[in-house]
């Protein structure tokens, strides 16, 4: 994240200048991923569920603080279910936010995850949502199982089921949405990419950071109002993990001011179930541009100038056609000596 955004400098009025990106980085934001020498990592999510099965595993309580319809009680509970067994959360406290893909509820936590609460993003059966195009971003997408491995083509069974949308392959593409946003968030947190830790998976379920505080969840940034200077800042915050993503490979696909959480100066990008490669979807370069013009517009309103168009294309010239090409050279390189050995 320390890295410098050569790629947004032009000669153009309208773009951001670097040395006001780096002036600008507000100082808590800027160190957040910084390496302490005498930092002690948080525990794997193996390493707890390992010690917490060492105690009784605590049932569902009776009594839950947030009371779900009755709609939404039966696969709540058995989407969240896995999670208590496992001693990860001991209480549904209430629900944070619903969504046309998944709904996210505030959780109690156990101490042993060092936090007192997470969140538990749940995705809607699939006769509840509302998602109609996910075909767009599935397009050169592996298929993950259930453990986060990726399936390969040639099992055809599975291809097949999938293919013919049998209730089995509906069950499968259902897992396999789900576990790339686990996958996803974890490889992207371990980048330095400001994006929630994911401590577990369930069938249909992720438990993750959770942003804000017991009295209120850290609003979306569509509904802050910035000033001048805090917006250049989290603007080139912003465009800092836009860049980062696209160097390990991933287009987030629907970002935009609604999937970025605003808390005490910093910023947490969320919901990446469609997230997409760059290089392997024919559809990310139209997504990737439009990520960028959201996040433009917005900050446009917040007095930052910025042509967005150029900045996506400046970015993806860099970090995807490029680094393409320049991949493919390594290759052809390695081939050579191959050849001569």
């Amino acid at each position: 994240m320390s890295r410098t955004l050569s790629t947004f400098q032009s000669d153009d009025a309208d773009l951001i200048d670097e040395n006001e990106i780096d002036s600008s980085l507000d100082s808590r934001a800027a160190r957040k991923r910084k390496i302490n020498p005498k930092h002690k990592p948080k525990k794997s999510e193996q390493e707890i569920v390992s010690e917490l099965s060492a105690e009784a595993a605590p049932l569902v309580p009776t009594t839950l603080t947030y009371q779900p319809s009755r709609f939404e009680a039966e696969w709540l509970m058995e989407s969240l279910k896995p999670f208590f067994d496992r001693g990860l959360i001991t209480d549904i406290v209430e629900l944070v936010r619903g969504g046309k893909e998944a709904s996210v509820y505030m959780c109690a936590a156990h101490e042993l995850l060092g936090v007192p609460y997470v969140a538990a993003k749940v995705y809607r059966p699939r006769m509840f949502r509302q998602m109609r195009n996910d075909a767009v971003y599935r397009e050169g997408r592996e298929v993950v199982s259930d453990d986060g491995k990726l399936i390969k083509n040639t099992d055809n069974r599975i291809m097949r089921a999938i293919g013919k949308k049998s209730s089995y392959g509906v069950q499968v593409a259902h897992t396999s949405w789900l576990m790339y946003e686990h996958n996803t968030l974890k490889a992207l947190y371990a980048a330095g990419v400001d994006v929630p830790q994911v401590y577990s998976a369930g069938s249909n379920a992720l438990l993750m950071t959770y942003v804000g505080d017991l009295h209120r969840p850290a609003p979306t940034l569509s509904m802050v109002e910035l000033d001048e200077q805090e917006a250049h800042t989290l603007f080139a915050r912003t465009m800092r993990n836009i860049e980062t993503m696209l160097m390990h490979g991933v287009v987030h696909g629907d970002l935009s001011s609604y999937n970025l959480l605003y808390w005490e100066g910093t910023l947490t990008l969320i919901d990446f179930p469609q997230a997409t490669n760059p290089e392997l979807n024919p559809n990310a370069p139209e997504l990737f541009t439009r990520d960028v013009l959201r996040v433009c517009e917005y900050f446009a309103d917040q007095g930052v100038d910025a042509d967005a168009e150029a900045l996506a294309d400046r970015l993806w010239q860099t970090y995807v056609k490029h680094g393409a090409q320049k991949r493919m050279l390594e290759n052809l390189i390695l081939e050579e000596e191959e050849d001569y050995d």
